[in-house]
């Protein structure tokens, strides 16, 4: 008796594992709190220091993603950017924000004037670090959505919940607002499946035009061509949604329009 359980277990294990082997193995998705989140490791770990985890969810809840992508410069890529210390403490990328006025600096005086290093606020990776803001206190009032990180920042942004820094003196150029082209309906592939109906407005918000124009999609209607498998491989819409954005798991947040 004991025989046999024991070959039905090799069995099933046997079982489990070529199944793993033919579909792949499902990885655990990130928790709410560390979706978005870059690990940035290009030279860290050579000069024998942790990465650094940058949380695009309370960067986002305070700054644009043009004026970090756009002003200050960070690629869109994680790690496209290469950024080195010593950029930072020339004020470029990080160092911007992170100079004791915007943000914290690398290096601050405490109460009783003594120098304290903040490098481990940054230099986070695998580390155990007591942060400023606790991401689950901080969206507790946000309101909810399904994936992702589970905040519909939309709705915390037109509620006030957020309040979006666009402008960074000595960084930003003072420009005129650009006039909104209005909602843009894109036909689905899918039979059965709702048409998207784009909000321009909506993404001005965050991205104005710029980190979307032109390097992304192309200026003239319609001369972008692109299917869902390019935004599933990180592409196009694929390049915010899935990454930082909510994912395009949730299909019904940009398939909007009443088939009916």
């Amino acid at each position: 008796m004991k025989r046999g359980l024991i070959l039905m277990v090799i069995s099933l294990l046997t079982a489990s594992l070529a199944i793993a082997q033919t579909f792949g193995v499902r990885k655990r998705p990130p928790k709410p709190h560390e979706y978005g989140n870059v690990v940035i490791n290009n030279y860290s770990e050579k000069n024998n220091i942790a990465p650094v985890v940058f949380n695009h969810w309370l960067h986002r809840a305070k700054y644009t993603c043009r004026l970090c992508h756009v002003d200050i410069g960070f690629a869109m890529q994680a790690g496209g950017t290469g950024i080195m210390e010593d950029d930072n403490k020339a004020g470029l990328y990080c160092g911007v924000c992170h100079n004791g006025k915007e943000a914290f600096a690398p290096e601050e005086k405490d109460r009783s004037g003594r120098l304290k290093k903040n490098c481990d606020l940054c230099h986070s990776y695998g580390r155990e670090v007591e942060f400023k803001y606790d991401f689950y206190e901080f969206v507790k009032k946000f309101p909810r959505s399904r994936f992702g990180n589970k905040v519909d920042w939309l709705k915390a942004e037109e509620r006030g919940l957020v309040k979006l820094k666009d402008y960074i003196e000595g960084v930003s150029i003072r420009r005129k607002p650009l006039n909104i082209p209005l909602d843009t309906e894109l036909q689905a592939k899918e039979v059965g499946m709702p048409d998207i109906i784009f909000s321009h407005k909506k993404h001005a918000v965050w991205n104005g035009c710029e980190v979307c124009h032109p390097d992304i999609f192309g200026i003239k209607k319609g001369v972008t061509v692109f299917s869902m498998q390019d935004i599933f491989n990180g592409k196009f819409c694929g390049a915010c949604h899935g990454k930082v954005a909510f994912p395009n798991t949730d299909c019904r947040l940009c398939h909007t329009k009443d088939v009916f």
